[in-house]
């Protein structure tokens, strides 16, 4: 058990999968207020997104 009672390990937290690259990642400290917010697994892949999106916003427009 953790020091505030909670028994988790590293193979114990809640995963997703990145909308840009697929793979899955791991909750981190950071991301405990926003993790309903959370898409992809860094900042490269975040960046990657937008700009697939925005390439396809300018190929409907």
């Amino acid at each position: 058990m953790s020091r505030h009672g909670q028994a988790r390990g590293k193979a114990n937290l809640p995963e997703k999968i990145c909308l840009a690259c697929g793979r899955p990642f791991a909750w981190r400290k950071k991301w405990r207020a926003c993790w309903e917010e959370v898409k992809t697994c860094s900042e490269r892949c975040r960046g990657d997104l937008r700009r697939e999106r925005r390439a396809q916003k300018n190929e409907s427009a």
